[in-house]
């Protein structure tokens, strides 16, 4: 099942054409009304990717301006900003019903080589050591409100190295080893996946220091903005580990960022987003 669940996702990320950089999106099925911030953001992409050959997205930065809703189609309007010798630039509008919901810049590059440096990846078990997320979710006998959400099929195989059932403590960073349950094939697919699962998870990061006094279903969270930046090659089809961490929550929002490391330690892409975490008007922070 979630290999079919991979390939529905994957074949939601080809998009219709309608005009000349226009096209219409198809959501993924999802257990609520509102669409998943990682589906626009990869559809966006995908959007974006159409209108430019050989260049692959080196950042995109993105804002959630109103909620999506699954029932309708996603129109993308692209506009072509600038195509220069080493570099494009895209940016990206999704309306529904009339009205944006969604916007997003996106800068491509001709391959260059030229100095590296990266920080360097801590260590932690291998995925073959952890034992799938949605296999120990349906283990747990009180998973409260989010037992639908914890135990869906998913696109994405996702082993966590502290195990989700695993008491909370307060704390300011998580990891989890993620791999796409179907084949890729191609550079362009792969970056929207990656877009897509860069989102998984990322906003409920700034809740992890208040966990212990505050259940999730006592915050409003929503995604505010999102900035993915891609550094090298990466491969869906074997794990990458993203390590998510939350350096300060302030004004009603949180700030989060993570990286994506591969089996042999190359930090293949680095995101920050800031999200909306408010507590549920009624609640006591204890």
């Amino acid at each position: 099942m979630s290999e079919a669940t991979a390939i529905a996702l994957r074949d939601k990320l080809t998009l219709e054409q309608l005009d000349l950089d226009l096209f219409r999106a198809q959501n993924e099925a999802t257990l609520g009304e509102r669409l998943f911030g990682g589906q626009v953001l990869a559809q966006a992409l995908s959007a974006a990717q159409q209108t430019i050959e050989n260049r692959p997205c080196h950042s995109l930065h993105g804002y959630f301006l109103r909620p999506g809703k699954v029932d309708i189609p996603v129109i993308f309007q692209v506009e072509r900003i600038r195509d220069g010798k080493s570099f494009s630039t895209r940016r990206i509008m999704g309306i529904q019903k009339g009205q944006a919901i969604f916007s997003m810049d996106a800068s491509f590059q001709v391959k260059e080589p030229g100095l590296h440096h990266q920080i360097e990846r801590q260590p932690v078990p291998e995925p073959e050591a952890l034992e799938d997320d949605r296999q120990v979710a349906l283990r747990m006998t009180d998973l409260g409100p989010h037992g639908p959400w914890m135990t869906r099929e998913r696109p994405f195989q996702m082993r966590s190295i502290v195990p989700i059932d695993q008491a909370p403590t307060p704390k300011t960073n998580q990891a989890v080893w993620i791999k796409f349950s179907a084949p890729i094939l191609d550079v362009t697919t792969q970056q929207q996946l990656l877009a897509y699962a860069s989102d998984m998870g990322l906003v409920s990061t700034a809740a992890l220091p208040h966990r212990a006094s505050l259940p999730r279903d006592r915050l409003q969270m929503a995604s505010l903005d999102h900035s993915l930046w891609f550094h090298d090659a990466l491969d869906l089809n074997d794990w990458l580990l993203y390590v998510k961490d939350t350096p300060v929550s302030h004004s009603n929002r949180g700030l989060n960022r993570g990286s994506f490391f591969d089996r042999a330690g190359r930090l293949v892409a680095s995101v920050i987003q800031e999200g909306l975490m408010r507590i549920a008007s009624g609640s006591d922070q204890g």
